[in-house]
């Protein structure tokens, strides 16, 4: 159904139920925290409307004219109706804000989304969180299937009928034993990590995508020499001190290891392995509610 365009917004027919209540256009302004002059000007937009005068101007105030009475009784039930949508809608964006889902990739889950919730709790300390951790590719599917309201992932791209934005930088950094031979240098080439089987995540992680692609773009016809794959970072940190294999992970992922000297980390001389980290939801939407707030602090600096 199109409305004809004469009939008035419900603005204008709100301020004039308020006018004939207050019986006062002053006192009606005030009540809609508007000025006068512009609930004058309203009320004359809402005249030509209708093509007819609703008020008259007394100088004990304003009253109704005949054709004014009539439409504020038309009016009051659309006036009405207009507050029950309004009071549904508050109830469906209470629900909508009671509860988020998120989903990240396990680097992201492990180092950054527990400071990113001490600033969501202060924001909306009212709404049930729950995050569920997988791979870049678990959590992309997690968004696409609606069982997440926003996700962050590692890997340098997502499918397409998902938008992404940045949220923060990281760097990998290749890791082994402090026994490794490679512990006892600043710097390693590229073609020595090419040439070393190495332990590495699960096909669709975001760590294992941003590598391969960092050596792929200096040495196109490499392929990745696999010794042991794993799910698990913390699975992979207790493999390489082990002594089965170096690695390449996360910053993030190592920062007390390295601190503390369980792990050592030589720089590969030539190869770019800072990646961006990137929240992901459906492109077309935007996030609304807790998921924009939560946005909002994951793109602060650290």
């Amino acid at each position: 159904m199109t409305l004809s365009p004469r009939v008035p917004d419900l603005a204008a027919l709100d301020l004039l139920l308020s006018v004939i209540e207050l019986g006062s256009l002053g006192r009606a302004a005030k009540a809609h925290a508007i000025s006068q002059p512009s609930a004058s000007s309203r009320i004359r937009y809402l005249e030509q409307l209708v093509g007819v005068p609703v008020l008259e101007r007394t100088t004990l105030g304003s009253r109704p004219t005949a054709a004014g009475s009539l439409i504020a009784e038309w009016a009051r039930d659309v006036v009405d109706a207009a507050a029950r949508l309004d009071a549904g809608i508050d109830t469906l964006r209470a629900q909508r804000d009671s509860r988020l889902r998120v989903a990240a990739s396990q680097t992201i889950a492990e180092y950054l989304f527990p400071k990113w919730l001490m600033g969501l709790r202060a924001r909306v300390p009212d709404t049930s969180i729950a995050l569920e951790s997988g791979n870049s590719a678990e959590v992309a599917r997690a968004v696409l299937d609606g069982r997440a309201g926003i996700g962050f992932v590692e890997s340098p791209q997502v499918p397409r009928d998902l938008e992404s934005h940045i949220v923060a930088r990281d760097r990998l950094v290749v890791v082994v034993p402090p026994e490794h031979k490679w512990a006892r240098r600043p710097e390693i080439s590229i073609a020595e990590l090419a040439a070393t089987p190495l332990i590495c995540r699960e096909s669709g992680s975001g760590t294992r995508i941003s590598f391969e692609r960092a050596m792929t773009r200096e040495l196109p016809d490499w392929r990745p020499n696999v010794v042991l794959e794993l799910s698990s970072t913390t699975a992979i940190k207790t493999a390489v001190a082990g002594g089965i294999g170096p690695a390449v992970l996360s910053s993030l992922a190592v920062a007390n290891e390295l601190a503390e000297g369980l792990l050592v980390s030589p720089h590969v001389m030539g190869l770019d392995l800072d990646r961006a980290l990137r929240a992901i939801w459906p492109k077309g939407q935007r996030p609304t509610g807790p998921a924009r707030d939560l946005y909002a602090i994951a793109r602060r600096p650290l």
